[in-house]
């Protein structure tokens, strides 16, 4: 069994057929399981969790009847109970978060660039859209929402990072935009930076910059970074390196 929640839930059995899991708070209940990467989930956090605070009366029996219809859907082993809680009963690598975590991390041990760059793309793309996408406004799945958000980001720093390195020609404008969009992603906004002078986008290229700035003093109280200040510097002076990728070791 494989779950994806690195957008929408998707369940597939072991011949990669897909399984129907229908009900907001059936769904939900899978999720919930899933985002905690096969670690027990209380009764009682559940209940709080799948009923937004409110159980009903009764709530167990309510969670029991929950867990008994995602067992028929997706199979008796899918959920363990023990004295913790509930979990789900397979290798958490099946879960799509959790192997784009490990992903990452393998990724990182790389010494080559290039292939650092290739493991973090192949990590990369299993995102699908918006993590957690269909408990998104779940008060529970906020933080785990943002954990993943922040490790897809500064995965995709890395990756950009090692392309460069490795000698691969820096992102295009079109595709640093949606990248960079967070002012307070600083090494994405050099990279942006750097492509929209190449492009001969002088004035857009200072705006980023003055848009960083005015980000980090309004919301952390400090400067921009000596790396993102030296490529203001250099399209300042019309300096060449500045329409060329940084050099990295």
């Amino acid at each position: 069994m494989r779950i994806g929640i690195l957008g929408p839930l998707d369940v597939r059995d072991e011949a990669a057929r897909p399984v129907e899991v229908g009900g907001r708070r059936l769904r939900a209940l899978l999720v919930r399981l899933a985002a905690e990467a096969g670690r027990p989930v209380s009764a009682d956090r559940l209940l709080d969790d799948l009923w937004d605070g409110a159980p009903p009366a009764g709530g167990g029996n309510a969670l029991q009847a929950l867990v008994s219809r995602l067992r028929g859907v997706a199979g008796r082993d899918l959920v363990e109970h023990g004295p913790a809680g509930y979990r789900l009963g397979i290798d958490p690598a099946q879960v799509d978060a959790v192997a784009f975590e490990r992903g990452v991390a393998a990724a990182r041990g790389e010494d080559d660039p290039a292939r650092r760059a290739d493991r973090l793309r192949e990590a990369l793309a299993l995102w699908r859209g918006p993590a957690l996408a269909d408990v998104a406004d779940a008060a529970f799945a906020a933080a785990p929402i943002a954990r993943l958000d922040e490790l897809r980001l500064a995965a995709v720093e890395d990756r950009v990072d090692a392309e460069l390195a490795a000698g691969r020609p820096a992102p295009p404008v079109a595709d640093l935009e949606p990248l960079a969009a967070d002012p307070l992603r600083e090494r994405l906004r050099a990279h942006l930076m750097r492509a929209l002078y190449a492009a001969g986008r002088q004035a857009d290229a200072l705006e980023v910059f003055e848009e960083t700035r005015r980000a980090l003093a309004d919301r952390l109280g400090v400067d921009p970074s000596p790396e993102l200040s030296a490529v203001h510097l250099e399209i300042l002076r019309h300096d060449a390196a500045a329409a060329e990728p940084p050099s990295r070791p």
